[in-house]
């Protein structure tokens, strides 16, 4: 089996929306529970679409800035960006990179505070 569908399948199998984005900000995959949790945006369909263009411009600044740093080290890597309280959960943008610790894109992560009961 194929390297990428085991990474598909961690990305896939979060509890918590993930949306990836590339350098251009430009929304290249998004996995299930980010497409229902944004479905009345377009769910699925803002693949494609830029990030930019589903934020305000003050998030817009924070998420261009972000970038930018992490474009400056190989070392600048995660970033906090908010704590939501009504889902009890911590916010974060991830740097993406390859083999060779290039930047390649960004995505958000949750975190989220409350345990999960079995």
């Amino acid at each position: 089996m194929e390297i990428t569908a085991f990474f598909k399948s961690v990305i896939d199998s979060d509890n918590a929306p993930i949306v990836i984005c590339d350098l251009e900000h430009i929304i290249v995959y998004m996995n299930p529970v980010a497409e229902e949790r944004y479905a009345k945006r377009g769910g699925k369909a803002l693949v494609g679409k830029s990030l930019l263009d589903c934020h305000n411009s003050e998030s817009n600044e924070k998420i261009i800035n972000t970038v930018k740093w992490f474009g400056e080290s190989k070392y600048n890597n995660r970033v906090f960006t908010f704590h939501n309280p009504k889902e009890n959960k911590d916010v974060y943008i991830i740097a993406l990179r390859d083999e060779k610790s290039e930047l390649i894109g960004y995505y958000e992560k949750h975190e989220y505070r409350t345990p999960e009961m079995a």
